[in-house]
Order: structure tokens, then C-alpha cells, then sequence
């Protein structure tokens, strides 16, 4: 990872990474200072409109804190799958600055208003 991360970052473009549901946070904790961005997904990726996985939480409050702790302002963290207006609060509080919402933005009549419930 720290190689490919690297040759991304020397050819001038932003690196990030992303953790599944099962991947343990510790995978990234060495690459923090090197990378832009941590996607943190919330569902097991294939296919939209399922359900949010609670136990990512944790693993986003542990990045954070390593994040804070090395003073890394600049790097976003970024959560995708199952994202609504309940679970946006979560992730949110978590230290998520990016959220990724699909279906509870797509899937409604009013797409404004989803947004709007959805930002709080």
C-alpha cells in the first residue's frame, strides 16, 4: 500500500484508501500521514439500498483519534453505504467529514428535502 500510495502521490493527484466493514482500522493506521482521504464503508460493496453497519463506527472514532493525534486537519474521512438521514448523525459524530448517500437521496420524491434531512 505505501508503494502504491506513493507513486499516487508523486504523480501530483490526492490518495486515499478504503476500509470494508471487516477490514480492521490498524490496516491503515502507518499510511495516515501519507494519504488525503479514508473511505470507510458501511456496507459490503456490490449494490445499493442496504443496511448500515453499526459496528464501522468504532473503527472511524479510532482513525479519527489517531488523526487528531498527528494533527492531520487535511485528511477526510469518508463513509459510504446505508448513509440517511438516522446514520448520518452517527457517522458525523464518529469524525466522518464526507458522507455518500444513494438511495435515501435517489430512492425519494423530493431529493432536496432528502438532502436537507440528511445534512441535519
Amino acid at each position: 500500500m505505501h508503494r502504491t500510495v506513493y507513486q499516487i502521490k508523486e504523480a501530483g493527484v490526492k490518495a486515499g484508501v478504503a476500509l470494508n466493514p471487516a477490514t480492521p482500522p490498524e490496516m491503515v493506521r502507518e499510511i495516515l500521514t501519507d494519504v488525503d482521504l479514508i473511505l470507510f464503508m458501511t456496507v459490503n460493496p456490490g449494490f445499493g439500498g442496504q443496511s448500515f453497519i453499526h459496528s464501522v463506527l468504532p473503527k472511524i472514532k479510532t482513525c479519527r483519534t489517531w488523526a487528531n493525534h498527528h494533527q492531520l486537519d487535511h485528511l477526510e474521512f469518508e463513509v459510504d453505504g446505508g448513509v440517511n438521514e438516522q446514520t448520518a448523525p452517527l457517522c458525523k459524530d464518529a469524525g466522518a467529514t464526507v458522507l455518500v448517500a444513494g438511495s435515501a437521496i435517489f430512492g425519494k420524491q423530493n431529493r432536496r428535502e432528502a438532502i436537507s434531512k440528511i445534512r441535519g
